[in-house]
């Protein structure tokens, strides 16, 4: 019996265009009735969470990939050192032309303005701004040039097609964050059903008892997933819950 539900967000339970749908919206709902707990757990900082306004859906969540779990009273914290921070940064301000953003504790610093992010322009690379260090952001680089600045507490992963390249704490990964979420909560991961569409969901699809691959997931979630549900522009994420769960 599944005792838990937990999903991605981008491409999973939120549509295309980022919203989450008022049939979605009515699934949770139901859910909620039923005592049955829902976690989301997304590469996104808690605050772009809070925007969308789908926070208060959730009753825990996993963000930045793990870098960051929101517990009720509680936040745990698996992010990068500043002395690694420096290093990594130091490697790739030299490569011309790169453009380097950082996820801090006070929000998104960049080297230049990226408006879709709302970031601060920091000019001061590879010092840092202050706070704590979750994950560092570069794109318009050679993947060459990236794995040469990766370091041996961190890891790096492609998302959006490869356009950018994210580096993070070899302690922070969905994975890890969703056994230290589901733990919080004295639930077996065999007990919980996991929603994803993309790399950073291949452990939680594979691991959870029931790892679900959305039908517009890459081919290697689909290859670890137990099933495979419906679209996320068709709400699959939540018919399946309606379905096959509540």
């Amino acid at each position: 019996m599944v005792k838990a539900v937990i999903f991605d967000l981008d491409n999973t339970l939120l549509r295309p265009d980022k919203s989450l749908s008022e049939y979605s919206r009515g699934v949770l709902a139901r859910c909620r009735e039923r005592g049955l707990p829902i976690f989301a757990a997304s590469a996104r900082p808690e605050r772009t969470v809070r925007e969308f306004g789908i926070f208060g859906e959730f009753d825990a969540l996993v963000t930045l990939n793990g870098a960051r779990v929101v517990l009720p009273g509680q936040v745990l914290l698996n992010g990068i050192s500043d002395n690694t921070g420096k290093a990594i940064l130091s490697r790739l301000v030299r490569v011309p032309g790169t453009v380097v953003s950082v996820e801090m504790s006070g929000g998104i610093f960049a080297n230049v303005p990226i408006p879709e992010w709302n970031a601060a322009v920091f000019d001061g690379f590879p010092a840092l701004p202050e706070g704590e260090l979750y994950k560092i952001l570069v794109s318009n680089i050679d993947e060459t040039d990236v794995q040469a600045a990766v370091t041996e507490d961190t890891y790096y992963t492609a998302v959006e097609g490869g356009r950018i390249f994210q580096f993070m704490s070899r302690n922070a990964t969905k994975w890890d964050g969703v056994r230290e979420l589901l733990g919080a909560f004295g639930i077996d991961p065999q007990d919980a059903a996991y929603f994803g569409d993309d790399w950073d969901d291949m452990g939680p699809v594979k691991y959870c008892g029931l790892g679900v691959a959305m039908a517009n997931a890459i081919p290697e979630v689909k290859a670890v997933a137990d099933v495979v549900a419906g679209h996320c522009a068709e709400d699959g994420a939540a018919r399946f819950v309606e379905e096959n769960i509540l």
